[in-house]
């Protein structure tokens, strides 16, 4: 499959995924066909996920700009097309703990509340009423595999509560039935803000906004080169070039090594997996997510899961290091098991759908939203690190802004910054490889003592 620190782009000899979304999206939105020929073009956006076709669409509602949209395959074939589906009040993956020690309490607050808007944005556009993407009701529980981690999560509450001003509620173990069921369920954090959705059609959405209000989006059209002539980027294609002299990079997890120096080794590509069972019984459904709610747990390398609308299991986690080996049937066994050991009322269930994507996680683990240093009116955003169904969107609406020539301020200061860059970059998996180690054996001593 293709592999962000391999391949250029990933062309049409690149498969898609076997996703659930796909299944039951089988109408895709128009766009604008591949690029042919040399155009000049206002604001040429790279990336028709999310982030890419929030900001086609804030540019066209909100300051009069007419974007043009490259996108490698079609609309939303990475991430934005595959997730996990919830949308939280969330971004990177840095413990709210760790994140006020490191930066402050006002900082944290700050980057609290651009964390909510990125939500509320997504609220929005639901409420629009403009498309429809199986919106889910609201809450989201953080659950306690072992016993001894509820203890983590009561600090968390009083975390929540106290400094960042929102009402996380702990819920013990006697009460989460009905909720939850199985033995990896010993009480959980409870957040009111946050729901699933169908991702696909949320991205299809989001497009056909875009277009109605003047992006121009093609498909089939990766940027195979890039250089640039005075303020002017030339953006190459296979059939023609795009002359811009303002350029939005919203490749995120799925951002080639190549596309450009300036951009390389800033974000660590991770694979993320999931599955989605048969529909179970409802004997299965009482005794595993009696609830429709949006569940992640509490591992080092947690898992995160949800119960379809048609009572399907939908499975998801990291496994797999590079592309070349996330076709191995272990990592569909691994998320299988884990399943299974969470909830052993599933175990015989058949697995109809396995698919997996490209998350982008930064040195710091936060999202980045920045003016590319030393290359004119560039700009460019992500690092959402698996959570960043709403926030994608809301920073689209960030860079459109920059883009249109008005400043992105926030108190939130760290996601104004460039990336460090990973160091010895030709190693990185390895390090990956070696992190990963490290967490299962860790998930495997916590099983252990747990019994």
């Amino acid at each position: 499959m293709y592999d962000p620190l391999v391949h250029s782009f990933p062309d049409q000899k690149q498969s898609g995924p076997d996703s659930y979304w796909l299944k039951v999206n089988t109408k895709a939105p128009e766009d604008d066909g591949a690029v042919t020929g040399d155009i000049d073009v206002d604001v040429a956006i790279i990336g028709g996920g999310y982030t890419g076709l929030s900001a086609a669409l804030a540019l066209g509602r909100d300051h009069g700009i007419k974007a043009t949209v490259l996108e490698a395959r079609s609309s939303a074939w990475g991430c934005s097309g595959r997730n996990g589906s919830f949308a939280r009040i969330s971004g990177g993956r840095v413990p709210w703990s760790t994140l006020v020690k490191t930066y402050g309490a006002d900082i944290a607050r700050a980057y609290f509340g651009e964390l909510r808007q990125g939500l509320d944005t997504v609220r929005a556009l639901i409420a629009s009423g403009e498309f429809e993407c199986d919106k889910q009701p609201d809450g989201v529980y953080k659950v306690a595999t072992f016993a001894n981690h509820a203890a983590a999560l009561r600090r968390e509450e009083e975390l929540y509560n106290t400094v960042l001003g929102y009402p996380a509620r702990y819920v013990d173990a006697g009460r989460l039935g009905g909720i939850h069921e199985g033995p990896e369920s010993h009480g959980a954090l409870y957040l009111p803000d946050g729901f699933s959705l169908d991702p696909l059609k949320l991205a299809q959405g989001i497009h056909r906004m875009a277009r109605s209000h003047g992006a121009r989006i093609h498909t089939n059209s990766p940027v195979i080169g890039w250089k640039t002539a005075g303020d002017t980027h030339h953006l190459s294609t296979p059939a023609g070039t795009v002359r811009a002299k303002r350029v939005i990079v919203a490749t995120n997890g799925y951002t080639s090594s190549q596309l450009h120096a300036r951009l390389a080794a800033r974000i660590l590509p991770v694979h993320s997996q999931i599955i989605v069972t048969a529909p179970m019984t409802q004997a299965q459904v009482e005794a595993s997510l009696p609830s429709g709610n949006c569940m992640f747990d509490t591992r080092g390398l947690l898992f995160y899961y949800r119960r379809l609308p048609d009572n399907r299991m939908l499975f998801g986690g990291r496994s797999a290091i590079s592309g070349a080996d996330a076709s191995a049937p272990r990592h569909r066994q691994y998320l299988y098991d884990a399943m299974t050991r969470k909830f052993p009322a599933l175990a015989g269930i058949d697995v109809d759908h396995w698919w997996g994507g490209w998350v982008a996680v930064t040195r710091n683990s936060l999202p980045f939203c920045y003016r590319v240093p030393g290359l004119g009116e560039v700009f460019t955003a992500g690092g959402y690190a698996g959570s960043g169904v709403s926030f994608s969107v809301h920073l689209g609406t960030k860079l459109a802004m920059m883009a249109a020539g008005l400043p992105f301020e926030t108190g939130a200061t760290f996601l104004t910054r460039e990336p460090d860059r990973y160091p010895f970059a030709s190693f990185i998996r390895f390090g990956q490889w070696m992190a990963y180690r490290w967490l299962n054996a860790k998930d495997a001593r916590e099983a252990r003592r747990a019994g």
